[in-house]
């Protein structure tokens, strides 16, 4: 039977072990790595983080506003081009009401006017580019419209699907448009003082449009909400920490991990690599890297302790995994490549 003394001694013992090992510097910990990577006949480990593979798209605000509404929630699945956040537009809404009163002036103005020689083709590609942007603005409004009906369960996804498409050939007609503009004002004469004035309304118009619009945040992608850290009535600008929105596209994922400077000679893009967590123990996940950085920088991951802020020079490697397996976004992994 052991005696008291020598049992306290041995967790004391054990306690100094597990303290160390917690401040242990990164070097430390890697050089364990390695040397775990050699005795199971790996060319190098690296430690990463689980990711989307469209990376994580964090959105912002592109102007100081108050926030109206938040129109997802984290888990929702979003297409490229849906409103995810809106901002206070009562003030731009006035002012593109303002520039379309003008236009229509303006256009009246103008077509009291005779046409002049050979400004027929002009004017009317103009007038066509004018309608196509009109349309495509319309759609957007009418997508936007489609897309809160449905989260309301007022709407149906086919209503969705159908301003979708609206959309697209909206934009389709809008592009064929600008560039019969483009064909048409090469040898067409210069337009008289009504035409001018138009255009510069029209121009005008455009701008409060794009006013309003860059009050709404966007999906730039397919993809899903992993985070949403805006709230109606907060203040929202450019600066803002954290994202608005936080989105990836989910359909894969990948490993963005941090390779110790002195094993880059060893890993080249196409190689073969297993991923593991110390979550799911025994789980092996396969992968493959996808690309090497060129460049050699300070760890931005490990967990700086008190005593060492960093001692190893890191590339940054994107490992692309054949399956999602149990990972989550986020998950702390380690990187095993293979010879």
């Amino acid at each position: 039977m052991n005696k008291p003394g020598r049992t306290h001694q041995a967790i004391a013992l054990l306690l100094a072990a597990s303290t160390a090992l917690a401040v242990a510097p990164r070097g430390i910990i890697l050089e364990a790595r390695a040397a775990n990577a050699q005795e199971e006949r790996w060319l190098a480990v690296a430690p990463g983080r689980v990711e989307p593979a469209s990376g994580l798209i964090k959105l912002g605000a592109p102007v100081v506003g108050a926030i109206q509404e938040v129109l997802v929630k984290p888990g929702d699945a979003v297409f490229a081009g849906q409103a995810l956040v809106r901002l206070t537009d009562a003030e731009a809404r006035a002012q593109l009401a303002s520039a379309e009163a003008q236009a229509a002036m303006r256009k009246r103005v103008r077509n009291k006017e005779s046409t002049p020689s050979g400004a027929g083709p002009r004017r009317r590609a103009e007038d066509g580019v004018a309608d196509a942007q009109a349309a495509v603005f319309d759609a957007r409004i009418a997508l936007d419209k489609a897309v809160a009906e449905r989260r309301a369960d007022r709407g149906a996804d086919s209503d969705v699907d159908a301003a979708r498409t609206q959309l697209t050939t909206a934009q389709a007609k809008l592009d064929q448009q600008t560039d019969d503009l483009r064909k048409v004002t090469a040898d067409a004469p210069l337009p008289v003082s009504a035409e001018g004035q138009l255009n510069v309304a029209r121009s005008e118009l455009q701008a409060a449009r794009a006013g309003l619009e860059k009050l709404t945040l966007r999906a730039p992608l397919d993809g899903t909400v992993l985070q949403v850290n805006a709230r109606a009535g907060e203040i929202a600008s450019p600066q803002s920490t954290p994202p608005l929105v936080l989105l990836g596209d989910m359909s894969s994922l990948r490993v963005r991990a941090e390779l110790d400077q002195r094993d880059l000679d060893k890993i080249k893009p196409g190689q073969q690599a297993v991923v593991r967590s110390d979550a799911f123990r025994g789980r092996d996940v396969a992968g493959k890297v996808a690309a090497v950085a060129p460049l050699v920088e300070s760890s931005r991951t490990a967990a700086l302790s008190q005593r060492n802020m960093t001692d190893v020079d890191v590339v940054e490697v994107l490992v692309d995994l054949a399956e999602p397996g149990p990972f989550a976004v986020g998950m702390k992994v380690d990187v095993y490549f293979k010879p």
